[in-house]
């Protein structure tokens, strides 16, 4: 079966949430399939994403027997922005990302059958990492997938590059761009594509949806969401907050990650007991679930198999 993966599914809704401090959050619900019900997947994107990129994906989950919830983080996608730039992506604390899946987490767990999944990506698994580590939420399991616990910072080390960030943040206007273009500083010219996935046609799509809403679309993060990116990894690199997860784990990296660091995503999993990491090889970019048919089936595969243990 072919799916068009730009196209709502027709048994989809897309609506606007509220989060608990009034916070309007887009949100995509896909029920489960026909058939065997196996339990309800949360998603969470990492920094930038819409959920349309990743339909393809939901669709294959719900016809397995899952259904499929997901929403925009607060301040990019479809749920507003934080700033003046709309351009900008921008957040003080990541502790207010944190506030929201606590709550939508619960909401959500109270009004769809278990067993409960939450898989984050990039951004959306560093969240969904420290959301278990203080104890915030409590899933039957969880995936993360390419999580950012650390940047591809080149010949920097993440102290320096901390403090870097904390000092752009501090001395410069803190909600303007960190830099002007693509996922990370980079030499005019620099594909983006070449950052996220090596298949053409599933980066298009996400060209396609923006350019159909061009109101979804975000560029670079600001200083204050640098500083406060690196300020959120640290915290999760104080001793004992990790060993302290009981929930089963699966995290897929990849060696060719440009973006988030594998060197991090392996000391971070080293740390999890509950863990099981697998990482793909060097000619996989960052957006596994988006990446040629190869790499993402595998991912598929493992995920699906993962998530069929835990009943």
């Amino acid at each position: 079966m072919i799916f068009d993966r730009r196209k709502i599914p027709a048994d989809a809704r897309v609506l606007m949430a509220p989060a608990r401090d009034g916070w309007p959050l887009r949100t995509y619900h896909q029920p489960a399939g026909e058939g065997r019900q196996a339990g309800s997947i949360l998603w969470l994107g990492g920094r930038g994403d819409i959920f349309e990129k990743y339909l393809e994906s939901f669709d294959a989950w719900t016809r397995g027997g899952r259904s499929v919830t997901s929403f925009d983080w607060r301040g990019q996608g479809g749920s507003g922005r934080i700033g003046t730039d709309p351009h900008v992506g921008h957040i003080d604390d990541f502790a207010t990302w944190v506030d929201d899946l606590a709550a939508f987490f619960d909401d959500w767990r109270a009004r769809e059958p278990g067993p409960h999944f939450v898989i984050g990506h990039s951004m959306g698994g560093h969240l969904l990492l420290r959301a278990l580590a203080e104890k915030r939420i409590s899933p039957s399991a969880a995936i993360l997938s390419a999580p950012m616990l650390g940047f591809n910072t080149g010949p920097l080390s993440f102290a320096v590059a901390a403090s870097i960030a904390r000092l752009m943040a501090r001395f410069t206007t803190s909600r303007h761009a960190a830099w002007k273009t693509n996922e990370r500083p980079s030499l005019p010219g620099t594909s983006r594509q070449g950052l996220l996935t090596h298949d053409h046609a599933r980066y298009s799509d996400e060209l396609w949806w923006k350019e159909q809403n061009p109101a979804l679309a975000l560029g670079p993060p600001s200083w204050m969401w640098l500083d406060a990116a690196y300020r959120s990894i640290a915290g999760l690199r104080k001793a004992d907050l990790l060993e302290q997860i009981d929930v089963p784990l699966l995290i897929i990296g990849t060696e060719g990650d440009k973006l988030v660091s594998p060197s991090a995503i392996r000391l971070f999993a080293a740390r999890l007991s509950h863990a099981t990491l697998i990482m793909l090889p060097k000619d996989a970019a960052h957006e596994i679930l988006r990446e040629t048919d190869h790499h993402r089936l595998r991912a598929m595969k493992e995920i699906s198999a993962f998530m069929d243990l835990q009943r």
